[in-house]
């Protein structure tokens, strides 16, 4: 990536500065210097180029295939926060986001997540320093964001532990000056998922120009959609009989209650309102799915893009202390709260007793006549135990640095110092308190008062009603129900020094060197509930968490000028880095990385890199506690069932290795004329001992195929039917994956008063495969990509955008493509599962309108979908397809 430092003509402190990431993908700006063969381009008058490695001599080029996107890249159609933007790329995955997330505790997180490798494969920095909260990028305010610099490929020489997939570089826009408001409002085509945002940010010169100063922030408001049925295509999907089938719920839940087993009379029948029986509706039976009917289905209630409620603020300061030392300080502080309906905590089998104090007279009757003591029941309890999720995450970092120089600008130094804690808490009132709950259920009636009491007597019991929808009384919810909580902080500290320096000169050009020392000291602590901790609820409780590790590193880089000004070999320049990083939880371990560059013709460079890559497991898959969930899970032993609902444990595992990654890279880029610039890269990364919670259809379906050692984890019913599956993390998998990016932008001028351009940016990126193997099964997972929580990636992914843009009106029209593929590849057999070729067209236009020397007022417009494109079949969860819809927004900003 680029940094850019402007340079005072009596101060070298712009080559000190803390080192960025990456160079432009179209690098113009890098080759200037290499272009000319004279170093002396980028010289301490003007501005200077750092790039993507600890070396930041002006005009290197790193061998890291690299990627650019500016404040008004990220600006196009006005995503809600710098994620979303980013998901648009063809390098990445939107794993976790509103719409992934809507019924799981994740949501309102937005991480980072390249090549679909996982988030916690991608390093996220800001101004080269890691966040303490997860990868979320909603902890950081866009407006103080100038750019984002992508590396994709492996960076752990540089960086450290999980740069495996690639890093995300945050550049705060340190050295603005003057003022910058804004305020936008947006909605969908369809009167929902309205947004509103507003942001500012102030920055100005202090102290004769030796000091700068910048703060800034926003705030935003985005409804979300309330119900996954809200779309065509989204809700009530289900795999039926290898089919994706619409309109499908719970065969056994019904609203009311359902009769599960009993006397002939009483089995099947529905409760109504009242308490009498009725025949239900059961529509289409498979399993335990209904197709149509009366089926219920948490799809009618839960939402399909979460709502965010979210404000950030960001401050930074630096002062020139000498004319040779520099220090800065920064501080971001961010907060995120919503509620919004999560799921329900439904009946699947109760007995009732044939004396229930709220049984209709005709159902005793039955019973009486049949001899029968109970009967057993399931119910969809909308009514009486349908939970929202409270959340409430705050992120808090502050960083001082020192950056200085000596020799006359032949050394820079860095010294710096972060702190930051992140707390995420969790309310979900509304779940069953099982002793409660079956106190409560088996109601009589007191002999004495003729009035409903609890059987069992138990102190402060509220006799429940389960007969009808509306029927439980609200004093019988407050007994059986209660509120899971959870209250986690993790804390990072943070902190290194670098020296780089050019020590001598070949005749090629200067050796160029950075070496340095970090540590990081990473701690998380959850508590929870009462209740929580008793397990006193029936099927959903929080775990607490306690761990911490601390890993201290040493690394060192050189650049190697071999031959300059040769035919063919203009620029030959080798690159080595080597890290040793020494964790207090699993030992030593080493990184490195190998890579080369040459100008073989004028604005034609070559780079190769092949690096040892490494991700140590985090506080999370160490030591997380035992969990529970329900998880639909096809049977392959009995696939006639369809997806039947099962219960699944998760958590840590104390014993787990770092993984280790193979990467090459290759590639060239090229800048042959004047405002055209373009880049090609091949990479290939090989991940062993993947760290993986198996997900409960992986498992079982892995161990159906042979690995025995899988099947350990599933424990079946006398019936042979799944009862649950334990899923903690494993060092099990290898991942694979190779393709090639590519890159092409043109700007051509146009010749007018304005000053207008007319620009042209081409990206994409094809996967030649993306493969898991655990030793028994290899998957590949190229053109799996309907399903946000299955491994995949399409083969083609591209952005074409095409704009005018002149110093008052601009328009850009962009397309998203995605190539065909299917809803999931591992499940071949789906008859409709294919997904045709998609193309989303975006379109943004603003207007200017100057007052002054520099200041102007601009009111913009946006469309996104603009042809209001509908998703593919089941995108409940997808990763890849808008479910929105047209949306449109209109802003305006004011800067001066």
């Amino acid at each position: 990536m680029e940094q850019i430092f402007r340079a005072r003509r009596r101060s070298i402190l712009a080559g000190t500065a803390l080192v960025a990431l990456s160079i432009s993908a179209g690098p113009a700006l890098a080759q200037t210097a290499a272009q000319s063969g004279d170093d002396s381009a980028a010289s301490p008058q003007g501005d200077i180029v750092v790039t993507g490695s600890r070396i930041d001599r002006p005009g290197y080029e790193s061998p890291t295939p690299l990627l650019h996107m500016s404040q008004e890249d990220l600006q196009v159609v006005s995503r809600t926060n710098l994620g979303a933007a980013l998901a648009d790329l063809p390098q990445f995955k939107a794993s976790q986001s509103p719409q992934t997330s809507g019924t799981n505790a994740q949501a309102g997180r937005f991480p980072v997540n390249i090549r679909g490798l996982g988030e916690t494969r991608s390093l996220v920095l800001v101004d080269g320093r890691r966040l303490v909260s997860d990868n979320d990028l909603n902890t950081v305010p866009s407006i103080m964001v100038k750019s984002v610099d992508i590396v994709t490929g492996g960076a752990s020489a540089a960086w450290g532990s999980d740069a495996v997939a690639g890093v995300v570089n945050m550049i705060v826009d340190g050295e603005y000056e003057g003022v910058r408001l804004g305020a936008e409002g947006g909605i969908s085509s369809r009167g929902d998922a309205g947004q509103v945002k507003f942001e500012g940010k102030y920055g100005t010169s202090f102290a004769g120009g030796r000091g700068h100063f910048v703060i800034g922030g926003e705030y935003l408001d985005n409804k979300g959609i309330p119900r996954k049925t809200d779309r065509e295509n989204t809700g009530r999907f289900a795999i039926i009989n290898n089919t994706l089938t619409s309109d499908v719920g719970s065969a056994t839940r019904l609203v009311g209650g359902y009769v599960t087993s009993g006397p002939a009379g009483l089995r099947g029948m529905g409760f109504n309102p009242d308490g009498s029986l009725r025949t239900p509706d059961m529509g289409i039976i498979v399993g335990t799915n209904m197709v149509g009917g009366e089926s219920t289905s948490d799809d009618d209630r839960s939402p399909l893009i979460t709502p965010q409620k979210r404000y950030t603020a960001m401050a930074k300061a630096s002062y020139e202390l000498t004319d040779t030392l520099k220090l800065s300080a920064d501080l971001r502080y961010s907060r995120y709260y919503n509620s919004y309906t999560w799921f329900g905590d439904h009946t699947s089998s109760v007995t009732i007793q044939a004396d229930n104090a709220f049984l209709n007279d005709d159902v005793r009757q039955i019973l009486a006549d049949a001899n029968a003591s109970s009967f057993t029941m399931a119910r969809y309890n909308a009514d009486l135990s349908y939970s929202t999720i409270n959340l409430d995450r705050r992120s808090i970092q502050g960083t001082l640095a020192l950056d200085g120089s000596f020799g006359d600008g032949r050394w820079r130094y860095t010294a710096y110092y972060s702190h930051g804690q992140y707390r995420n808490k969790m309310d979900t009132p509304g779940f069953l308190i099982a002793s409660n709950f079956a106190n409560a259920v088996d109601a009589v009636i007191d002999p004495a008062t003729g009035q409903a009491v609890c059987r069992s007597g138990a102190a402060g019991c509220v006799p429940l009603n389960l007969f009808g929808e509306g029927a439980p009384s609200q004093e019988a919810i407050d007994y059986v129900t209660g509120t899971p909580r959870s209250n986690s902080v993790n804390r990072l500290d943070t902190y290194g020094v670098s020296l780089r320096g050019e020590p001598f000169e070949l005749p090629a050009g200067p050796v160029s060197i950075a070496i340095g020392a970090e540590g990081r000291n990473l701690e998380t602590s959850s508590t929870i509930g009462e209740l929580d901790a008793a397990r006193a609820f029936s099927t959903f409780y929080f775990t607490s968490l306690q761990g911490k590790y601390d890993v201290k590193e040493a690394f060192g880089e050189v650049v190697v000028p071999v031959i300059r000004d040769v035919p063919l070999l203009r620029k030959l320049e080798l690159n080595g880095a080597v890290r040793v990083s020494d964790y207090s939880t699993t030992g030593s371990v080493w990184s490195w990385k190998l890579g080369a560059t040459n100008e073989f013709l004028p604005g034609v460079i070559g780079r190769v890199t092949r690096s040892r890559d490494i991700r140590a497991p985090n506080i999370s898959e160490l030591y997380s506690n035992r969990t529970v969930s329900y998880v639909g899970v096809i049977d392959p032993q009995y696939t006639g069932d369809g997806s039947r609902s099962i219960l699944v444990y998760g958590g840590g595992n104390a014993s787990l290795r770092p993984e280790k990654a193979d990467t090459w890279t290759a590639g060239i880029t090229a800048a042959p004329l004047r405002g055209l610039t373009a880049s090609i890269d091949y990479f290939n990364i090989a991940i062993k001992d993947v760290i993986t919670s198996i997900g409960a259809q992986v498992l079982v379906d892995r161990c159906n195929s042979g690995n025995a050692s899988l099947c350990d984890y599933i424990t079946r019913g006398s019936d042979g039917r799944i009862v649950s599956v334990a899923s903690s993390s494993v060092n099990l998998s290898e991942f694979k994956s190779d393709g090639i990016d590519a890159e092409v932008a043109y700007t051509m001028p146009v010749n007018n008063d304005a000053n207008g351009r007319v620009t042209f940016r081409l990206v994409g990126t094809w996967v030649n495969r993306f493969t898991t193997d655990d030793g028994v099964t290899k998957v590949d997972y190229v053109k799996s990509q309907g399903y946000a929580f299955v491994n995949g990636v399409p083969r083609i992914r591209a952005n074409a955008s095409v704009g005018y843009a002149s110093d008052g009106f601009s328009g850009l029209v962009r397309a998203r493509y995605t190539s065909a593929g299917l809803w999931d590849g591992t499940r071949p057999t789906i008859t409709n599962g294919r997904i045709p070729a998609y193309t989303y067209i975006d379109l943004q236009l603003s207007q200017k309108v100057p007052f002054g020397d520099g200041q102007h007022f601009e009111l913009y417009g946006n469309v996104s979908n603009l042809f209001d494109k509908n998703p593919p079949l089941y995108s409940n969860f997808s990763p890849y397809y808008d479910v929105i819809g047209r949306y449109m927004t209109v802003g305006a900003r004011l800067e001066f």
